[in-house]
């Protein structure tokens, strides 16, 4: 698992490297996670972003979509957004259209 220490505002957390997603927390209770799966054609689907009631409103799932757009960029892969909310961050960043599956 690999760790990067982010921060959000007045606010710090660390965002952890799992099988097929990324998160916040524990890996037996996570606060916040996006998960995606493996789409073919080096593409992965994002298909759900979850931040706990106890994080929300404090940037969490945006850092979690910049970090997995950051880790595509590295992987040379494209991203497809089924989940709304990170579909809403792509439609927000234009800087994350090199990546985006279109």
């Amino acid at each position: 698992m690999k760790q990067n220490l982010t921060g959000w505002g007045n606010m710090m957390f660390e965002i952890k490297e799992d099988t097929n997603g990324f998160y916040v927390g524990e890996q037996d209770q996570k606060e916040a996670e996006i998960h995606y799966v493996p789409g073919g054609n080096h593409t992965i689907i994002v298909d759900h972003t979850i931040v706990s009631d106890r994080l929300r409103g404090q940037g969490v799932g945006q850092a979690l979509v910049k970090r997995i757009v950051e880790f595509a960029r590295a992987q040379g892969i494209k991203i497809k957004p089924l989940c709304p909310f990170a579909k809403s961050q792509f439609d927000r960043h234009q800087d994350y259209s090199d990546v985006l599956l279109k």
